[in-house]
């Protein structure tokens, strides 16, 4: 299931690149080889059951990112927030492989059943493995973009290439996420207090910090920044509420988050001219009045993340409140309800950008081939169509998500 989340997820980022880069001059062959890289790696890691697979699927994804982000050279902030992901991936990735060289200097093994089996006999964890654990995480961590190791994240989401950075935001998250849950379920990790209260605070901290950091932005893709990892706060909540129906949360909500940032991003692409991407506030101050179709899919779009009804985002969020009611995590669930109104304060401040009306502003001229818009406009017209279908019908994903965590 997540394996064809993510294909159908790079198919996506494909299309809006395309419309994306043909109005650009720097080379574009290159740029497709490394996303059908990355979109290797993600699956690798999606699939993984074992520590150098992970390894293996984790650096396939990250080298080919660093190449993405920096791809348009010429512009300001690229190489930037290239060199930035790049040193701290590196640091991430020396504290993945460090916890790995723990946890296997004690169990002897590097495949996570056996590990599993190695923790089952043990009374309580070894020192060494927890430390190798909490190591592990920081990469994790790093990978999901959650607080504390959230400082790569704006930066790179500013300086990279708008259908690059709804690629970081879906796929490369997604797929970690996939591999978080698949290696917590191995080992039973819901009975270890220390790591549950570890990721709480994660989680709290992420919902916070992400909220409170985006309701100071004017620049769209910080915006999104800061609420990818508010997001990934809610995420981690169906996570540590474990069994069957957080599996299937964090499931549902990864199709809601990866149509609604994939579409968000795909509408900022569809703004961006050659010189620049349409990244600032001002930039859609009265589109719905000069492009008012692509001005109602970014409101779905935006509605969703904020989790209103008749969007998958809300239902997404239902489902991660059930999970953590069903396992009395209120704590959490009382931080997702308060995160949720906070968040929602900056997705309408864009709303309301666009709805002013501008009578200075002019229509913006349509220079490039009516090719490059049909692929755009098709796809998000798709990605709002499936944003609403989902919304308003969501049993028949629900029961698909169900049958799939009850026959694994």
């Amino acid at each position: 299931f997540n394996t064809g989340l993510i294909l159908l997820t790079a198919l996506a980022v494909t299309m809006i690149s395309y419309a994306y880069f043909e109005q650009r001059e720097e080379r574009k062959e290159e740029y497709y080889i490394l996303l059908i890289l990355a979109t290797l790696g993600a699956v690798v890691l999606v699939i993984s059951k074992h520590f150098v697979s992970l390894f293996l699927g984790l650096e396939i994804l990250s080298v080919s990112l660093y190449s993405m982000i920096a791809y348009l050279r010429k512009r300001e902030r690229s190489d930037e927030a290239g060199i930035k992901y790049l040193i701290l991936a590196a640091f991430s990735s020396a504290f993945l492989l460090f916890g790995m060289a723990l946890v296997y200097a004690a169990a002897g093994e590097m495949e996570f059943s056996k590990i599993a089996g190695y923790l089952s006999a043990s009374d309580a964890m070894p020192l060494i493995v927890f430390a190798g654990f909490g190591l592990m995480t920081v990469g994790v961590g790093f990978k999901l973009g959650v607080v504390p190791f959230h400082m790569w994240a704006a930066d790179v989401y500013e300086g990279a290439p708008a259908p690059v950075t709804a690629f970081i935001a879906t796929v490369s998250k997604g797929g970690m996420m996939a591999l978080l849950v698949r290696f917590f379920s191995a080992i039973d990790g819901h009975q270890y207090p220390g790591l549950i209260l570890i990721f709480t605070i994660i989680a709290i901290a992420s919902m916070f910090i992400g909220n409170f950091l985006a309701l100071r932005q004017n620049n769209i893709k910080r915006v999104l920044a800061y609420s990818s990892i508010a997001h990934l706060g809610y995420l981690l909540v169906a996570f540590l509420a474990g069994g069957s129906l957080g599996i299937e949360a964090v499931s549902f909500y990864l199709v809601a988050y990866f149509i609604t940032s994939t579409g968000a991003f795909g509408i900022l692409a569809t703004l961006s001219d050659r010189d620049r991407d349409a990244e600032l506030l001002e930039d859609y101050r009265g589109l719905f009045w000069t492009r008012p179709w692509t001005a109602t899919m970014f409101t779905a779009m935006l509605l969703s993340l904020a989790g209103i009804p008749l969007t998958a985002g809300f239902i997404g969020k239902f489902y991660l409140v059930a999970a953590g009611i069903g396992e009395q995590l209120w704590l959490l669930v009382i931080m997702l309800a308060v995160n949720s109104a906070i968040g929602l304060y900056y997705y309408i401040k864009i709303i309301a950008a666009m709805m002013e009306r501008n009578e200075g502003q002019p229509k913006p001229a349509d220079e490039l081939h009516p090719s490059i818009y049909v692929v755009s406009g098709v796809t998000m017209a798709i990605l709002t169509i499936l944003l609403i279908w989902i919304g308003v019908h969501p049993n028949g994903m629900m029961v698909l998500i169900h049958e799939l965590v009850a026959g694994s």
